[in-house]
This record gives structure tokens, sequence and C-alpha cells, in this order.
């Protein structure tokens, strides 16, 4: 096993201006040690790492990362600029930059050295070291362990270097606070109560996206803090290095909880019942001592509720303080839709099948608990239909109580539940569930702010909040808003009723437009979610079923056009591309629009605008076409029940024409940047053909 980082990854001056420029540099040292097979590809899965969280830390610190396909065995690459990069970081820019690369299936043992190094960057002696080493062998050997931080700057010292010295006299002050966590020593007599006494005990969680680093260091910051503050912090880190549970007697002992993640935490319920801090992985490794304080606050007056957030909902977290309440807002829409979409799913083509088999009448068939015939298909017909239509009567239900879910977990389920219930029997339908979620969070919410007796406590989360937040949302619904959304819902679904002509053509243009503007993100889940709300019932209008034909159409433009456009032109794209084109048809045609992703993250200039004027004409040809849908999923395996099926699969022919054809004209007319020759030769020879073919990503 060759070592993770050579003098051949250090660059002790790195000119580069921006974090992208600086990832480029380092990424380029890893293509030309055949540590990384593809730079475009992996500089797109640095990217997207970035686009989560910013990995500037405070100190001068950044450190890019990710886990990556291309990377063939994990690697460092470290960069000391002069000047500094912005990584995101409060204090300002980052002097040391370390570039950490991992394979998507890395081993343990090297997730426990990167593990080890994000410790290490919590020491400011490790880090003075860095800024003050004179040669790239040096530094790689302190960053591997090889030597120590007092050795390294004896080599240093030895050297006669001053610029490497005055380098490491000027940040280590402010290292060493953010080391610290801008926490002061205890004074003597603090010492000596605790001495005398059992000192507070935290567990502690910490975790990130990708696990490799902010994860670990969160967890060295907190207990460094904790030792200082003389408070005993145990930290479980749910990283890539493996999972150790924490002793289930260290948590029954402990006084407080902290939960630094980005990621949902596994199994929350073992810390419910205690006083929890619950914040962003950033939060832990930069102000660890105000998380300490503000548990043992919380301890103090009493304040031992379960812990909130989104345990298992299929967003990250609700959002911590920082985060807008446009962003919060839209994670708890997308918790509720993406709870609500396999209700979809299972119904819709439950139904579908139903009309298959026993024709279009069968919604008007008895209940198959009267009449049931073994040997009739029309009676397997009644059955999947009305099966379908049982599945279809949770969809607003589960919406709001979802929705409710991710803005107060558990507590919510239950009004939310039963808000979308009474949505759906006045006929408020997918706008009142949507109402009914928030308005129950919000209840929740407000109710648990409440200070109440400690005897109380035991029965709030089964009795109280449930019987006073179901009576709340119950009331509003049914007597102050439930009317009004009916009356809006019913003005909508005439309107779309009603649309014929260029007006229908236009609606289906802008569905097309949402469903390729972010493939599978939150505005394709708009659109999504509006057209199966309008099929989300017994008897859709033919207007609604034309959406969903429309919506299914242009969310399968994208994935086949990358297909396709990898077939013709294969030069424009790289290896990897290539390869995900081949499963970009088979996705494509499942009508699952993320097949396009990989496409769009590493050239999104080029890949969404095509996608998008695709997406457009197909939802637009497609209304014209007059072609129906009932089924809300299933791409071309469910054409045998789509209405006018000819030339609905012209109006996806020509999307998907449209976009190869753009995305092959914008991808052939670019030129490889002038003055970048070792990243053109790297990625060629990674790949195994010449630079001048091979493409380089805007």
């Amino acid at each position: 096993m060759s070592e993770m980082i050579t003098a051949d990854l250090v660059d002790l001056d790195l000119s580069a201006e921006s974090k992208e420029a600086a990832a480029r540099a380092l990424a380029e040292r890893m293509v030309a040690k055949g540590r990384v097979t593809d730079l475009a590809g992996f500089l797109a899965d640095v990217a997207a790492r970035e686009a989560q969280m910013p990995t500037g830390l405070d100190g001068g610190i950044g450190i890019p990362h990710c886990r990556s396909e291309h990377v063939t065995e994990p690697t460092l690459a470290f960069g000391r600029s002069p000047a500094g990069i912005d990584f995101g970081a409060a204090d300002g820019p980052a002097d040391l930059i370390f570039l950490i690369a991992a394979p998507a299936g890395a081993d343990d043992a090297h997730l426990t050295i990167l593990s080890s190094l994000a410790r290490q960057l919590m020491n400011a002696e490790f880090t003075d070291a860095l800024r003050a080493v004179a040669d790239a062998e040096t530094a790689a050997a302190l960053v591997r362990g090889d030597v120590t931080p007092a050795e390294a700057a004896e080599r240093a010292a030895a050297s006669g270097s001053e610029a490497g010295k005055d380098t490491a006299a000027a940040p280590t002050a402010a290292s060493a606070g953010a080391a610290a966590g801008s926490t002061a020593p205890a004074d003597p007599e603090a010492e000596v109560e605790a001495a005398e006494a059992r000192p507070f005990r935290i567990v502690a969680v910490t975790s990130c996206p990708t696990g490799i680093a902010h994860t670990y260091m969160a967890a060295e910051s907190l207990e460094k803090a904790g030792r200082e503050a003389g408070v005993e912090v145990t930290v479980e880190t749910q990283g890539s290095a493996g999972f150790t549970r924490l002793d289930p007697a260290v948590i029954a002992a402990a006084d407080g909880v902290v939960l630094a993640h980005d990621v949902p935490v596994r199994e929350k319920d073992r810390f419910a019942g205690k006083p929890t801090v619950d914040v962003g992985v950033k939060a832990g490794i930069n102000r660890p001592a105000e998380l300490i304080s503000e548990v043992r606050a919380k301890a103090e007056r009493g304040e031992r509720t379960a812990p909130a957030g989104a345990a298992a909902t299929p967003v990250a977290r609700a959002g911590d303080s920082t985060e807008g309440y446009g962003t919060k807002l839209r994670k708890w829409l997308m918790s509720g839709v993406s709870y609500m979409v396999p209700f979809v799913a299972a119904g819709g083509l439950l139904i579908a099948l139903g009309f298959a088999i026993g024709g279009w009448t069968v919604n008007k068939a008895p209940s198959v608990m009267d009449h049931f015939v073994w040997t009739q298909s029309d009676s397997w017909g009644a059955l999947l239909f009305q099966i379908g239509g049982m599945a279809f009567n949770f969809l607003i239900p589960v919406l709001a109580g979802y929705i409710a879910y991710g803005m107060a977990d558990r507590p919510g389920l239950v009004p939310g539940f039963v808000g979308g219930a009474i949505s759906l029997s006045i006929n408020a339908g997918f706008l009142g569930g949507l109402a009914a979620g928030l308005i129950a969070g919000g209840v929740v919410l407000a109710i648990q702010r409440v200070r109440i007796p400690a005897v109380m406590r035991g029965i709030m989360p089964v009795v109280v909040i449930p019987l006073v937040s179901s009576a709340v949302v119950g009331f509003l619904m049914f007597v102050v808003i439930g009317k009004p959304i009916a009356a809006a819902q019913k003005g909508m679904t005439d309107w779309l009723s009603g649309l014929t002509g260029t007006n229908a053509v236009l609606l289906g243009a802008l569905l097309g437009l949402m469903m390729c503007f972010d493939l599978g993100g939150p505005v394709n889940k708009v659109a999504y979610a509006f057209a199966t709300a309008g099929i989300a019932v017994a008897a859709p209008s033919d207007s609604a079923m034309k959406i969903m034909a429309a919506v299914m159409a242009a969310g399968m433009v994208p994935p086949l056009a990358m297909a396709l456009a990898t077939t013709v032109r294969g030069r424009l794209f790289t290896q990897a591309e290539r390869e995900n084109g081949k499963a970009a048809w088979v996705l494509g045609a499942s009508f699952i629009t993320e097949g396009a992703i990989p496409f769009a993250a590493a050239d999104p200039l080029r890949v969404i605008p095509s996608a998008m004027a695709g997406g457009a004409v197909t939802g637009a040809l497609s209304m014209m076409f007059g072609a129906t849908l009932r089924a809300p999923h299933g791409g071309i395996f469910v054409v045998p029940l789509i209405g006018n099926p000819f030339l609905y699969l012209l109006a996806i022919a020509a999307g998907v024409c449209v976009s190869t054809a753009l995305v092959v004209v914008l991808k052939g007319m670019r030129r490889p940047a002038q003055g970048t020759p070792a990243a053109g030769s790297a990625e060629g020879a990674a790949a195994g053909e010449k630079g001048s073919e091979q493409p380089v990503a805007a």
C-alpha cells in the first residue's frame, strides 16, 4: 500500500486565487501520481461536496474533500497559500489547504488515518509547524506522523529559513484561539470544586455528509473544550471510519447530549429524555465551549425533553438557527412529499392496472367484499383498482403528517395526519394538506416552548401534545381556513379542466421546464406533486391526466438525451460519463430524471439548459397531442395505459432529439483553456486518450 501523502503531493507555494483553482492545482498532482483517474469527474465530486457546506475552518484551514469513484486509493494533497484562499470560514481566508480524496469504497484503515488528520488540525502546534516547514518532504512526513511538530520546527530552524519563521509566528495566536474554542482555563477554585464533585457528563454525536473530516474535527474540538471546562465529554463519531455505538451505561449516566451533525443521527432515540443541543457539525468545530455551556444551562433549567430534529426524515435536519426560513420551509415540504411519493406510485400503478385489466368502467364495479369471482378478469381489475384507491386515500394525510414531522419530529405526526384527513374530507385537497402540515408543526413547536411542571413532562408527548394540537388543528381546518382552501382548490381544478389550445400547450412547456430545471430537486418535485395531486382521486379529470402525461414525458427526456449524446458523440464526454450514459438509457426509460445528474454536475451550464429546452418541447407536444396518463410513474413500462401512446412517444423522441442536439453543439463549441496544458495532458493520460480529445469541464 502506497503512502497517503508524499512530497509530490505537497505545494508550499500554492498560487491559486480561488478555492476551485486550488482544488484543481492539488488534484492535478493526484492525477500525475495515478491516484485520480478522471480530473473533471473528481473535481465535480469535490464541487458537489463543497456545495453542501463550505469546508473552511477557523484558524486559516481549508479542507475540500469528497468520496469519488475516480479515486484509486485514499490520498492527501497539501498546499500552503501565501495570500490565503476563501473557503467560507468566518474568520477569513485559509492558508493551509488539504485536499482529501477517498475512493467510493474506502477501507476503514485508511479512513481512520484521515480521521486522525482531522483531529490533528485542532492542534495549534501541528498547524504552526505546517506554516513553518521549509520543504515538501518534511511537510509530507509531518502530515503522515513520521515526524513530530517539534522535530519539524527543528528542521525549519536548521534550514535557516527566516520566511518560514515569520510565517509561523503570525497565525499562532489565532490558531491557538480557534483550537481552544475560545474557552479560558478554569480558575483554581473551580478546579478544586470539580475535583470534589462528580464532573458534568456529556455524550455527543458528530457526523457530516462524507464522514471524512468534519466528523472527527468536531469530535476533537468538543473533547478538548470539555477537558478545559472540567466536563467529561464522550463522543460517538458516525463517520466513514466506522460506527461504534456509545455504551448504553455511558448514555444513561450522561447529564446532557450534544448532536453536531449534518446528516441524520443514527439511533437517535437512545438520547431521548436528556437535555439536548442539536446543531450543525461546524458549530461543534467552531464553538464547542458555547455548546457545552448551553447544554449545562438546559440541564440546570430541567429541560429534559426528547431531542428535536429529523431523526429519520428523508431530509438531513430541519435546519439550525443559521438557516433562513425559506430553506427550512423547503426542507419541511420536501419531507412530506418524499413520504407521499411511494403512496402515489403504488396507488397510481394499481389503479392503472385495474383499468387495464377491468376496463374503463372498473371504477363503477361493486366492492370486491360483496362480489369477487376468481375466474373473471373484471373482478381482478376491480380488486387492483380498489386497493389502489385505498392507497390514494392516504396521500393527503401522509403529506400533512410528514410535513409536521419534519418540523416537530414525532409529536407532529398525530395533528398532521388528523389535519390531512380533514383536508381530504372537506375536499381541500393538496393545498389543504400543505396548510394542515405546516399548521400542525407550528402548533406542536409552540406547545413545546411552554414551561410546564416536572410532574407533567412524562405525559406531554403521549397525551397533552396530541390532544391539544389535534384539537387546535381540527378547529382551524374545519371552521377557519378549510372552506377558503377548498374553494381555491376547486377553482384551480376548474381552471385546469378548462385549459385548451394554446393555454394547455404553454402549461405543458412550463411543467417541462420545471421537471428539467434541477433534475429531481425541489422544483422538479413541485411539478411532480402538482401532477400527482390532480390524479389522486377516483375519477380524475381529462386535464389532470394530460398534465400527468406531460410531466412524466418531460422527466424522461434529460437522462435519455444524455445517453443518446454519449452514443453519437462519445468523444465529447469523459470515459466515466460514457459509462454513465449506458445506465442513463434504463433510468430515462423508467422515468428517473436523476439519471442526468452526473452530467449536470460536471457541466451544468451546457447540460441543464439543453435538458430544459427538450423538456419544454416534450411537455408542450404531449399537451398538444392530448396524451393522457392515469399512472403516476413507470416510464415506457406503462405506455399501454397511456392515451394516444404513439403521439406520446413521438413527443418524448422530439424532446430527446432537441436536448441531444443542443448539448452536442454546446460541448462541441468549447475549447481547452489556453495555458492549462497540465490539466489536459493529465486527464488525457488517465483516460488513455490524447489531451486534445479530452474535454475540459467548464
